[in-house]
């Protein structure tokens, strides 16, 4: 009864499923693809909510996965976006840091479009970072610190789209990110490192948050804010990667030097990230859900390239699916149970009977007990069915989740096997590198060995070279030593040696005597013996003519005999004659031979004395031509020594006036020299005798040329005309200092040119084949332009006659006075004038200028009456028996300050008034009126330092004149003050509203703004620079003018 049960079961479980597509079928293709959207939509909503919440656990990871699924499904992240956007993330700090876990996810494994639909939502971000900012601690700023990280992330891979969102690459790839420019992965390494630096600071301030004496990690509350840290290991783990092989790449295309900031950045984030890693890996939370690489004990040496192959790349592994933060011992039912979907009805615990009674009387559906106990039977079958079904859909479930169980079990097995699998791979890769590395260095350890053998061979060698040479150098210097004392005793012997040549030359010519006599004797001597020898010869052919003729006769005789035997006895007789006489002959012959030897012994031995005497005398001939050639060397060596030594002696003396002339025209260009001031008078004096010291230059060169043992005068000349040069090329720069401008750079110009020219003079005259050539006349013009210069430049006075210079100094003093009238009456009128037309504040502000204004003209009258009176007393009490006008004729330079002093006083006092009338006005410029007051006190200053030049320091009216003068300080410094006020007040008024500008507006004005203030700075310096310059060149200008300087040392 059970088995049909189970079958009819299985049939109506298998039926299911395809009732479904049916009734979605009938539904229409449209409504089907909006009813499919609207669900989508609805589910990642709920999703969305139970991932994104305000409970302070972990976000669960199958509603993170369902979210990344949906971006995936949707190609984008508008739905996640749409939804997110309802949330309040800004009030909450729990869930504002799960939506930035979430969003995190998203950005990693999601989409890759997600990048891009939320970078419109990038200045929302930034801003809810900011506003979590303020807060210091919890939650708040941790969420501050996430937003910038994920910002950032966004903006990396915008920037690199090359990067995907989990930042895997391969090598050929991240190569290909720096399209193999430099410049590239210079730009690219700066972005990682910025990128890895808010990584590290979430990690540190996650850490800095949680109470790590405590086990936070397996609270709810500390897996909440360690979850995230997951994704920031993986990202830092390829970060680190990324940047160690950036940076030898770096190194292998730039120096070190340029590299030193970057070097300086890793170190700083490889302490960091090896600190993180070691405490992350001791947490209990991040054990079970990822394994945690450990970075090696130092960072890589990037300055030697053979450190590439000992990286190791950090690999991150997660052991299995299943492992994720919800995965606890406590299980949640609505986490196994979808409660989206609807259950099948309970089993019908209540009866019918007892619902509406028991009675069948009033049931009356109840016809028969019959029909109530089959109903009873089925009720109790589908009981029983309905128990069967119930258990074996909890027995299947229970397989379900177990087969689940395994499956993932197997999957976080093969995950392992595979990371073990890459590392063995990654191992052996670098086993086989460092082999390889190993082997070149073997094969280096080999040759360097070969070469150091060889370097230790060649090392003997040149140590046995060194001894020897040592040896060598020891006798060479005991050789030395014997040479000088050799020399010392040759040119004592020298005369000796002259003497001897005399006397030498007389034996030559007499050996030369002697060995013609020797050569004559020698002739005659062979002559006579060739002819003893011949006589010898001719006798010895006769004695053979006489043997050939007896022989015949003895032939003869013989066939006599033999014809005639009867004779025989007298020829036997004459035989014996014959023979007898042949044995004298023989003998004869034998002795001839002997006086022959003889005599060419004598010969030979007469020859050989000859030739011993004759190579003697060649000998003793060639020692003394040698002993001759080597006088005669020693002699040119001396002389060639000593013309060297002139010429050297001339080449230090001009090398020593070019470093004078160079050390002048460097004096020129020195800052310090400035201050140093020279008259014209003696520049001129100066001038004229650098120009003599040019005529005997002239004259000196002309002797030497003529006769090179004149070089003494040539080299006392030579250093005289560089001093005079030099002193006038100072003198000449110092003068320019005291005239006006133009005349001064006419001045300075001629004097560079002077110093040019007698660069070039003594250049030619430091080579001696041009010494001859050299050509004063360029120096000479160079000196007589400044000569024509300096007699230009000296004073000449005022060309005034006496009665006329005296009626000047009136007529100023009198022009000054008359100006300051004018000035005070002027600012009265324009004080009027302001009261009728101005109100307010504006008013209030010109009467203070204005009145200030006053108070300076009248300090400044005061001043030009007691300055007055000072002058009077000066001249009474100097002129003695001469006129005033005398007096002032006689004290011109004094004059001529006065005058000058004077008019500065009107022409300021004037420009003041004018000043002020444009500030009134409302055209003009506060700072104008300031400039003008300073001007005054600068101009009264001059007035009363030219008045009190000649005053009694015990004088009444020289104590007035001060008391004046500090009168007119205080009264521009009250003018400068009310200026200063009246600007701010005008400035007040005028209120900036921003109520209407944008905030990309501000941000625009307030950098332009500080371009200019930067701008403004700027040129402040610089005027401020050339003002100083212009009041310095002002003063020497009007000192050389007017001879203050001159009067003050005559007066002191």
């Amino acid at each position: 009864m059970l088995q049909p049960a189970m079958d009819r079961v299985k049939s109506s479980m298998q039926q299911v499923p395809n009732a479904i597509p049916k009734v979605i079928r009938r539904t229409g293709g449209a409504n089907s693809l909006e009813l499919e959207r609207e669900n989508f939509e609805r589910g990642q909503a709920v999703s969305i909510n139970k991932a994104i919440n305000t409970q302070e656990v972990a976000v669960k990871e199958k509603h993170a996965r369902t979210c990344i699924l949906g971006t995936h499904h949707e190609k984008g992240a508008h739905t996640f976006w749409a939804a997110v956007n309802r949330l309040p993330l800004s009030s909450n700090a729990v869930l504002c840091w799960k939506f930035c876990h979430v969003f995190h996810k998203l950005l990693r494994d999601g989409h890759p479009n997600v990048i891009k639909d939320s970078m419109r939502n990038k200045a929302d971000l930034a801003d809810m970072s900011r506003m979590w900012g303020h807060l210091s601690e919890g939650y708040g700023k941790l969420c501050s610190i996430y937003l910038k990280l994920l910002i950032t992330k966004m903006e990396f891979h915008i920037k690199n789209p090359r990067f995907p969102g989990n930042l895997q690459m391969s090598n050929r790839q991240l190569d290909e990110a720096g399209e193999n420019d430099v410049n590239n992965f210079f730009q690219l390494t700066v972005e990682m490192f910025d990128y890895l630096e808010c990584e590290l600071n979430l990690f540190l301030g996650v850490f800095n948050s949680l109470d790590m004496s405590r086990s936070v990690s397996v609270t709810a509350a500390g897996q909440c804010r360690l979850a995230p840290l997951i994704q920031v290991i993986l990202d830092c783990s390829h970060l680190y990667d990324y940047t160690v092989k950036l940076l030898f790449k770096l190194h292998s295309c730039l120096p070190a030097d340029t590299l030193q900031g970057h070097r300086d950045r890793f170190q700083e984030q490889f302490k960091k990230l090896k600190s993180l890693f070691y405490r992350s890996s001791n947490l209990q939370y991040f054990k079970r859900l990822i394994q945690i690489p450990q970075l090696p004990e130092n960072p890589p040496n990037f300055l030697r390239a053979s450190a590439l192959s000992e990286h190791i790349s950090p690999v991150v592994v997660i052991p299995a699916e299943s492992s994720s933060p919800e995965s606890e011992h406590v299980v949640e039912t609505e986490d196994l149970v979808d409660t989206d979907v609807p259950s099948l009805p309970a089993p019908p615990e209540v009866k019918f009977d007892d619902l509406f009674g028991t009675s069948a009387a009033i049931d009356p559906f109840n016809f028969n007990s019959q029909n109530g106990m089959r109903k009873d039977d089925k009720d109790r079958l589908i009981e029983q069915l309905t128990r069967e079904i119930q258990a074996l859909k909890e027995e299947l479930e229970s397989f379900r989740l177990e087969s689940g169980r395994l499956c993932q079990a197997l999957r976080g097995r093969v995950n392992e096997l595979e990371a073990e699998l890459a590392e063995q791979s990654h191992l052996r890769l670098q086993a086989a590198g460092e082999s390889e590395f190993l082997k070149a260095e073997l094969d280096d350890l080999r040759r360097a060995r070969e070469d150091t053998e060889k370097e230790q061979r060649s090392l003997t060698e040149i140590e046995r070279k060194a001894q020897a040479n040592e040896q060598r150098y020891t006798k060479l210097k005991e050789k030395y030593t014997e040479l000088v004392q050799s020399h010392a005793d040759l040119l004592r012997k020298n005369a000796e040696v002259t003497r001897q040549m005399t006397v030498a030359r007389a034996a030559q010519d007499e050996v030369e005597a002697v060995r013609r006599e020797m050569q004559e004797k020698v002739k005659s001597a062979q002559e006579a013996a060739d002819r003893q020898e011949r006589e010898q010869v001719k006798q010895l052919q006769e004695l053979q003519r006489e043997l050939v003729s007896t022989q015949t006769d003895l032939d003869s005789l013989k066939t006599i005999m033999a014809s005639s035997q009867q004779s025989s006895e007298v020829l036997g007789t004459q035989l014996v004659a014959l023979e007898s006489e042949k044995a004298e002959l023989v003998q004869t012959l034998s002795k001839v031979e002997a006086e022959l030897a003889v005599q060419g012994e004598e010969l030979q031995r007469v020859q050989s004395s000859l030739a011993t005497e004759r190579e003697s005398g060649v000998k003793t001939a060639e020692a003394l031509q040698n002993q001759l050639n080597e006088k005669e060397s020693r002699e040119q060596a001396l002389e060639s020594q000593l013309v060297a030594a002139r010429w050297s002696s001339l080449q230090g003396a001009v090398g020593e006036a070019k470093r004078i002339i160079q050390d002048s025209l460097s004096q020129i260009d020195d800052p310090a020299h400035i201050s140093c001031t020279s008259s014209a008078d003696y520049l001129a004096s100066r001038c004229q005798a650098s120009l003599d010291s040019m005529e005997r230059l002239q004259s000196a060169r002309e002797a030497f040329l003529a006769d090179n043992t004149a070089v003494l005068e040539l080299v006392r000349v030579v250093t005289q005309c560089g001093h005079l040069v030099g002193d006038t090329i100072v003198q000449g720069s110092a003068t320019s200092h005291m005239v006006p401008v133009e005349q001064a750079d006419a001045l300075s110009e001629s004097v560079k040119t002077c110093g040019s020219e007698a660069l070039a003079l003594l250049g030619q005259m430091k080579q001696q084949d041009r010494l001859a050539a050299a050509d004063c006349s360029k120096l000479r013009a160079a000196l007589e332009a400044i000569l024509t210069t300096a007699e230009k430049l000296r004073p000449r006075g005022l060309e005034l006659q006496q009665g006329e210079l005296g009626d000047l100094v009136e007529q100023e003093m009198a022009a000054t006075s008359a100006a300051v009238e004018s000035a005070a009456a002027r600012i009265e009128e324009m004080l009027n004038k302001s009261r009728a037309i101005d109100t307010g504040i504006k008013m209030e502000v010109n009467e203070r200028i204005l009145a200030s204004c006053t108070e300076l003209m009248q300090a400044i009258k005061e001043l030009i009456l007691s300055s007055k009176d000072l002058q009077r007393d000066i001249v009474e009490s100097g002129r003695g028996a001469a006129s005033m006008k005398e007096f002032y004729a006689k004290n011109s330079r004094w004059t001529e300050g006065l005058i000058s002093a004077s008019k500065a006083v009107g022409w300021g006092a004037t420009v003041m008034v004018d000043a002020a009338d444009m500030v009134v006005q409302g055209k003009g410029k506060f700072e104008e009126l300031m400039v003008c007051s300073h001007e005054i006190a600068a101009s009264t200053a001059q007035l009363v330092a030219a008045s009190k030049v000649k005053a009694d320091k015990d004088s009444a009216n020289l104590h007035r004149l001060q008391q004046a003068s500090r009168g007119v300080t205080q009264a521009t410094a009250a003018v400068v003050a009310s200026t200063k006020s009246g600007k701010s007040q005008i400035e007040d008024t005028e209120t900036m509203d921003f109520s209407s500008m944008t905030l990309t507006q501000i941000k625009r004005q307030e950098m332009d703004a500080q371009v200019l203030v930067l701008e403004l700075e700027t040129r402040l310096q610089k005027e401020r620079e050339r003002l100083g310059e212009l009041r310095k060149k002002h003063y020497e200008l009007a000192g050389v003018a007017e001879g203050w300087g001159e009067e003050e040392e005559g007066t002191g």
